[in-house]
């Protein structure tokens, strides 16, 4: 086989599964229609007022500057487990990446985005 088959094979498979999922879920799954479950919830407390409230934008910062921090370290995992058969040119890239990195960081605290206000 060759490497195209193999990929077709492997996409139509994962289409099916998922699909079997979904439709054995909507089979199988209990059924129960209230009007409890279309009420917003949160945290035990029935909400007062509308549901739709803009909340400020260091919420957002905060999350976004999250990800990215949280993705350097699934990224640096992988690289620290091999970093010796790399050699240097695997290192300068890292470098260079953890640069990137620290720009964005040093461009959020110019900017307070980390500062609760």
């Amino acid at each position: 086989m060759s490497s195209s088959e193999i990929f077709i094979v492997v996409l139509l498979t994962a289409i099916i599964m998922v699909v079997a999922a979904i439709l054995i879920g909507m089979l199988l799954a209990p059924k129960s229609n209230n009007a409890q479950k279309g009420e917003p919830y949160e945290c035990g407390i029935p909400t007062r007022g509308t549901s739709w409230m803009q909340f400020r934008i260091g919420y957002y910062l905060f999350a976004i500057l999250f990800l990215m921090f949280d993705v350097e370290t699934v990224l640096l995992f992988p690289w620290a487990t091999i970093m010796r058969n790399l050699g240097t040119m695997g290192l300068i890239s890292v470098l260079f990446f953890l640069f990137i990195l620290i720009l964005g960081l040093v461009y959020a605290w110019k900017k307070g985005a980390l500062e609760w206000k």
